[in-house]
């Protein structure tokens, strides 16, 4: 790691820590009002307590998604609209994880954060369902926010949501359609929609926030989700090649469930012989034992490479967008460190 590097990693870690600490009494407050079983099953998949109901204090994500919102609202408004945002920043980090217990659930994911998901602990319908009483949390907490900006928030905030369903629609569409006939550019797409949307949201709902103009809120939107879409290419390759200890994930798990992830589509649309190679892997179920074979045929064909290069891009064009949004790079320097620290990480 290069000296620039770490001191990234440490900034983001004050960056995040901070977010957590502020955001946290708002996210566990809201979810203590939930019914009894959807407050357990929350609890546990915040990493809050065990599947036995017993207070532990384990990962619960990133908070990278709040952290944005504050960022946000302090690189526009100050000090006073990070206060005012921490509100706001609770409900997309509600929205943010709505969507990981519905996903687990349709991706089957046996795992998250090093430990089994809410879906194999309590099962489909309470997974669901948790994250359904989320998602109206958080519409809850800012239609009972007095801020000016808590109504265009909301507006912002359902409309990220529908996009975020259309992207998982798309996702989970394109495991049953032939490799050979998927394209870059609709992955692409589809990766901003089901990634890149939500940290745009939480980026534009700061500026809101914060009191920025609607050219200011725009900006600041199409800087997340430029960000976000390098998130996840980096976020794809650590998926095929990230090491589980780290990832809390198992290796490979895209691969064997046959995902059209941007290194595969990339690979698959490379024309070369490893690329039809993965085409053949890919046209058929997995078999047990092929993930080092599958995994190669991607990084041969330039998945990785292509993978890595398009996520510097779409960075260069964030950067270029939260230059417009807060032109004073001292006060855009929470948003620019938290950018830096997805497209670096290792896990």
């Amino acid at each position: 790691m290069t000296v620039r590097a770490a001191g990234v990693t440490q900034e983001a870690a004050l960056i995040l820590e901070r977010a957590r600490a502020d955001v946290g009494p708002a996210l566990r407050s809201a979810i203590d009002s939930l019914p009894p079983q959807m407050r357990r099953v929350a609890r546990y998949h915040f990493g809050w307590q065990d599947a036995d109901g017993r207070t532990v204090d384990e990962n619960g994500g990133k908070a990278i998604r709040p952290a944005l919102v504050l960022a946000a609202a302090e690189a526009v408004g100050g000090t006073a609209g990070r206060a005012a945002a921490v509100r706001a920043a609770a409900a997309v980090e509600l929205v943010h994880n709505f969507t990981l217990l519905h996903d687990d659930v349709m991706d089957r994911d046996p795992t998250r954060r090093h430990r089994a998901t809410a879906w194999n602990v309590y099962g489909d319908p309470d997974a669901i369902l948790s994250g359904d009483a989320l998602q109206a949390l958080a519409l809850q907490l800012l239609a009972g926010d007095p801020h000016p900006a808590a109504l265009a928030a909301i507006g912002r905030l359902t409309a990220c949501v529908i996009e975020l369903c259309e992207g998982q629609q798309v996702d989970t569409a394109l495991e049953h359609r032939d490799p050979r006939e998927v394209g870059l550019s609709e992955v692409l797409r589809m990766a901003e929609a089901k990634t890149g949307a939500l940290l745009g949201c939480a980026c534009a709902v700061g500026g809101l926030y914060g009191g920025g103009s609607l050219d200011v809120v725009d900006s600041l939107d199409a800087f997340g989700r430029q960000a976000g879409l390098a998130f996840q290419l980096i976020d794809d390759v650590i998926g095929i090649w990230g090491d589980p200890l780290h990832t809390g994930k198992p290796a490979g798990a895209d691969l064997a469930a046959r995902k059209k992830s941007l290194p595969v589509v990339a690979a698959l649309t490379s024309g070369g012989s490893a690329g039809e190679e993965l085409a053949a892997l890919y046209s058929l179920p997995y078999v047990e034992g092929e993930l080092e074979r599958t995994a190669l045929a991607v990084e041969r064909a330039g998945g990785r490479d292509w993978a890595q290069i398009e996520a510097a891009d779409r960075m260069g064009v964030a950067l270029g967008e939260l230059a417009r949004a807060v032109p004073d790079p001292e006060r855009a320097g929470g948003l620019l460190t938290l950018a830096e620290f997805v497209t670096r990480r290792s896990s």
